[in-house]
């Protein structure tokens, strides 16, 4: 079942994504420890470099996901998350859709991303494999890390 939505970029101003974004550091810190959780706050999420998108239906938040320029030519995934009562809606899928164009839009010739390595982050690494995302060395600032795998691909 696909879910229609409205995708747009977001102000971080409103309850509903300050909400999700906690619901995905609480569940980050669920399954690393501290010095690997990467999932960005609302003020690291508000830098200039980073767009973050909201997925709606009507006035119901189903998921947000957020694009940081690395580099001119390099683009990162940060905090994909869908909320938990629209999961397997499509909802990460539209998102990553969405994100793809953007990138290509921007004319960034690499996507890359970093998501935990646990079983619970099982359906990410499916989404992004579905995506054409492979695996990778750690990129920017990030370094080897057991509770990381590091994702990338060529637009």
């Amino acid at each position: 079942m696909r879910v229609q939505m409205d995708i747009r970029v977001d102000d971080l101003s409103g309850p509903e994504i300050a909400q999700l974004l906690q619901e995905h550091l609480r569940s980050a810190a669920l399954h690393s420890p501290p010095e690997s959780v990467h999932a960005l706050d609302l003020e690291a999420l508000r830098k200039p470099e980073i767009t973050v998108w909201s997925a709606w239906q009507d006035s119901q938040l189903l998921g947000c996901g957020a694009l940081k320029e690395l580099d001119p030519h390099h683009g990162e995934i940060k905090s994909m998350r869908t909320a938990s009562a629209h999961l397997r809606k499509g909802v990460a899928a539209g998102l990553m859709r969405h994100i793809l164009e953007e990138a290509r839009r921007r004319r960034y010739r690499r996507l890359s991303l970093e998501t935990g390595s646990m079983a619970a982050f099982a359906p990410a690494h499916s989404l992004y494999a579905r995506f054409g995302f492979e695996p990778c060395r750690p990129f920017a600032d990030y370094v080897e890390d057991p509770y990381s795998v590091f994702m990338t691909r060529e637009l």
